[in-house]
């Protein structure tokens, strides 16, 4: 008899999105995304962090002060590292798993990617400027988005 217990897509994309989120250094935010096809095979995965080739050490991780001396100028996003991270591979129709819904920036590069669905595990900037711009975006493109729904499921892992 078959398994019975066995994880739905949903809970494994964004299990692999909440795991890739774990490879940010940011101490405050880690966001992880996972891009799939139709045919639900991994496109590609990304997680917030300095862009390549720039020494984390480095660099500014604060969060408050001058512009220049914050980690928002600096920081990719994970959506953002997910598109960019998929190469040559068409991402067209494609669905992203994401941890943190997508900010304006972020909406823009999912738009012109050509993934049609967004599914994330937070808003917690909800009605904040860019995160109504990014709505407004997707909805203007058809891009349909929709809130991870929690199972409760807890998976362990021993590394």
């Amino acid at each position: 008899m078959k398994r019975q217990d066995y994880i739905s897509w949903d809970e494994y994309f964004m299990g692999i999105a909440l795991l890739s989120a774990q490879r940010s250094k940011d101490d405050n935010t880690q966001v992880g995304a996972c891009i799939v096809n139709h045919e639900n095979k991994i496109l590609s995965l990304g997680y917030n962090g300095m862009p390549t080739g720039c020494d984390d050490d480095k660099m500014p991780w604060d969060r408050e002060g001058d512009a220049i001396n914050t980690k928002y100028m600096y920081v990719c996003h994970a959506e953002l590292n997910a598109i960019l991270n998929s190469g040559d591979t068409s991402l067209k129709n494609s669905v992203l798993y994401v941890t943190l819904f997508p900010c304006n920036e972020c909406a823009k590069a999912i738009i012109q990617s050509g993934i049609k669905e967004v599914v994330y595990l937070s808003d917690k900037y909800s009605g904040e400027a860019n995160n109504l711009v990014a709505k407004k975006l997707f909805d203007m493109v058809g891009i349909d988005y929709r809130p991870y729904k929690m199972t409760g499921k807890t998976i362990e892992l021993q590394l």
